[in-house]
Order: structure tokens, then C-alpha cells, then sequence
């Protein structure tokens, strides 16, 4: 009811930047959505429709002594899982990798345990079987050794056997996805990147494991955040309560403890991913860190068909094979059916119909396209988590930014 209250009654001009003036009451909502919090934190929005930059705006605090900046970098969690994939096909687009080509013909050791046939297209279409990080390491703390982890996937043995079934890969994918590429072209993710999207997007702020000199850019979550949710958490734990999202899994018939193993690495109540060890290091599954700018300008490449100033990144062909539904059931971890495509999921809106995709965080953040509507969408912030599945922002915000397109292109917004 409070969330309701201080939607009704914020300001509707809480923000600083540009507004294409058809996007004006997206614009709004941003603020509405972003201003009872504005000392908790801040949040950024892109939108690029028809080819044009439409919203650039942002709002509220990168630190307790700083405001959001237009170049402010914020970690997005699983958003860059889309970054990751996208890297994938521009690869397969250039020849170097094949979506049905077996992985251990790229990265012989991947073979132990019965990975023979797993291939890129399994990887991204969370059909691997390879979900499981809490019984592969002994500490969160070795997510942050790179070739350790290589080591560790190549030895790792699949839950289920390949295709037979899904299950969202909330850590492994990022170490899956990222030794293939560098086992297929001997080249370091890091050059890959910059080779293969970067320099290409002429983009400012996009990395798996953030250079130290790119550290101050961070928008990191508020200190005051932390103090207040320590004890609660503390309270929790001791009270032992069963949680809501535990709940409903059991009631839809999922497994807590495959949801465990997924999420959730031992030692993991002593690791921050907004270490600075941790920022640094490449986990590309969970520590993406984008500015709102980079990712939305990503994904509007992918809304015009994989074209960028006149660049064919990725080909007509491929476009079309990784925009297919490989998977429509819900599966193993997600509490929805993400109708998962290669790398990215459906988007989650509040009514309105989409064959777009994109990828979202853990903490609300997120990325997607919708090509039919020459539409793409980009928000990142530094408030706290919320949850597997997004929050009311993020779906309030993706629900607008489609009415607004409709507007323009079917003369009225509708809800659905």
C-alpha cells in the first residue's frame, strides 16, 4: 500500500536528461516509480525507437555524496547474460562458432562426465543440465579465480542429460558461455568485447570485470541500505521463517533445494559481487556492469535485425535462429516460463503483448528489444535486490515503453 501511496503522490519530473516528447509519460512514470527512493539510490532509462535515441534519462544518488551521472556505471546482475549471448552470435555470425557443433570440439577437456554432446545451443537454452554451483565449488570466493572455474565447468557433471529438460543457469552460464568463446578463437573475453561489440557500438561502459581505473564510475548500493536490512536479515536467519518465494515453489511443484544449488554457492554470506575483487573479476553470468547507454544501444543493433551504422554484425540468419523459442515450459528454477530463445528470455510486461526479448537481474535491472516495434530498452539502478523475476518497476516501466511505441505506430497506446 505504501509502494501505491508514494506512486500516487510523487513528482512526475524527477529526473535530468532528454525526452522525445512521445515518450513523455514513460518519462513520468520513471519518476513517479524512482522518487519516494531518491536518496536510496538512483536509476538510469534508455529507450531507442525507429533507430533514434528517444529517452535519456536518469535520477537519484551513485553514492551517498554523489548524484547519478549520465555515464554512471551500475552492476546488472544477470542483464548481462544478453550481453554475453549477443557476443556468441556475432561470433557464430563470423564463423567462428557453431550453435550445434559439440562443445568438447572446441574445449576437449569439457568432455569429462558425460558432456560429449552438449553444444552451444544447449548452453544458451539452459538445457545443459550444468545449473548446479553449489556442489562444484567450495566457496563463493573461487567465483573469482577465471581459469579455476574453466577447470571446474570442464569437470563438472550435468544434473539430467542434455536436452531432456531445462534449467535456468544463474552462475555457470557466464563460465560455460565465456570459456567456449575463448576456447573457439584463443582470444581472452576481455578482447573479444572490445573486438566484437565495443569498438563496433562505439560503446562507453560495458565489462566483465571492470577495470580498476573504471571503479569510481560504480554506482554501488548506499551504505544506510545495508545497516538497515542487516539486522532484518540477521532476525531471519535465527527465526528460521520459511520465505514466500520458498512457498510458492513448493506449491508449483519446484524443488528449494534446485533452487539452492543454483543460486546460491556455499560461503556465499561472506562474498559481495560490489567488491572491488569481485568487480573486478570476469563472472559474466552475475556481474555484468553496463551504463544504461551501452546496453540499450546494444540491443537496438539487435531490434534493427543484428545492423549498426550501416554494419551487419550479425546475419539475417542467424538473427532468426537465436529469436526462435527453444523452450516454452516453465523450467527447473524460474518460477515462470521464460520462454527461452538462444541467451535471452520473453519479456515481462504488465499486459502487453511482445515477440521481443531481452534479459533481466536479480536486482530489477534489465535489456531487451522488440524488433517488430523497432524498439529497445535499457534500465539500470543501484537499489537494492528484488527478485529472480524483476519488480513492479521494471514491469511497469517495459508495459509503458511498449504503449508509448503503439501510440506512435498504431495511433493508440492500449494496455494490451
Amino acid at each position: 500500500m505504501k509502494a501505491i501511496q508514494h506512486y500516487i503522490f510523487a513528482t512526475n519530473h524527477h529526473y535530468q536528461g532528454q525526452v522525445d516528447e512521445r515518450f513523455i509519460d514513460l518519462a513520468k512514470q520513471f519518476s513517479r516509480m524512482q522518487d519516494a527512493r531518491a536518496e536510496q539510490g538512483g536509476a538510469a532509462l534508455v529507450v531507442y525507437f525507429q533507430g533514434k535515441k528517444v529517452v535519456d534519462i536518469y535520477t537519484g544518488k551513485k553514492s551517498i555524496t554523489e548524484n547519478w551521472q549520465a555515464d554512471t556505471l551500475s552492476m546488472c546482475y544477470s542483464t548481462g547474460k544478453g550481453v554475453l549471448a549477443t557476443l556468441a552470435h556475432i561470433l557464430v555470425s563470423q564463423g567462428l562458432l557453431n550453435y550445434d557443433i559439440p562443445v568438447a570440439q572446441y574445449w576437449p577437456e569439457f568432455a569429462q562426465n558425460g558432456k560429449e554432446r552438449i553444444t552451444l545451443r544447449h548452453i544458451l537454452s539452459h538445457q545443459s543440465g550444468l545449473y548446479d554451483i553449489r556442489n562444484i565449488i567450495d566457496d563463493a570466493s573461487e567465483m573469482t579465480d577465471w581459469p579455476h572455474m574453466l577447470n571446474v565447468i570442464a569437470q563438472a557433471k550435468p544434473r539430467f542429460n542434455v536436452a531432456t529438460d531445462a534449467a535456468y543457469q544463474p552462475l555457470t552460464f557466464g563460465w560455460l558461455l565465456g570459456g567456449l568463446l575463448e576456447k573457439a578463437t584463443g582470444k581472452s573475453l576481455d578482447h573479444l568485447m572490445q573486438q566484437y561489440l565495443l569498438e563496433p557500438l562505439q560503446l562507453d561502459g560495458a565489462y566483465f570485470g571492470v577495470p580498476e581505473a573504471e571503479l569510481a564510475r560504480i554506482a554501488r548500493p548506499l551504505p544506510k541500505l545495508n545497516q538497515v536490512q542487516h539486522p532484518v536479515s540477521q532476525k531471519k536467519s535465527k527465526q528460521k521463517k520459511v520465505s514466500p518465494m520458498h512457498k510458492l515453489m513448493e506449491w508449483s511443484g519446484q524443488d528449494p533445494k534446485e533452487f539452492q544449488d543454483a543460486m546460491i554457492p556455499k560461503g556465499m554470506k561472506n562474498f559481495s559481487f560490489f567488491s572491488d575483487v569481485a568487480l573486478q573479476a570476469k563472472i559474466p553470468a552475475a556481474n555484468g556492469v553496463f551504463t544504461a547507454h551501452s546496453l540499450a544501444k546494444i540491443y537496438a543493433m539487435l531490434a534493427n535485425k543484428g545492423q549498426q551504422d550501416g554494419q551487419q554484425l550479425i546475419r539475417p540468419e542467424i538473427f532468426e535462429a537465436f529469436r526462435t523459442v527453444q523452450y516454452k515450459k516453465r523450467d527447473r528454477i524460474m518460477p515462470l516460463a521464460m520462454h527461452w530463445r538462444l541467451g535471452y528470455h520473453r519479456i515481462l510486461t504488465l499486459g502487453k503483448s511482445s515477440q521481443g526479448f531481452g534479459h533481466m537481474g536479480f536486482n530489477g535491472s534489465a535489456a531487451w528489444c522488440d524488433p517488430e516495434r523497432q524498439l529497445s530498452f535499457a534500465y539500470t539502478h543501484n537499489f537494492p535486490t528484488t527478485s529472480i523475476a524483476g519488480d513492479y518497476r521494471l514491469w511497469g516501466l517495459t508495459q509503458e515503453t511498449l504503449r508509448c511505441a503503439d501510440a506512435t505506430l498504431n495511433g493508440r497506446k492500449g494496455w494490451f
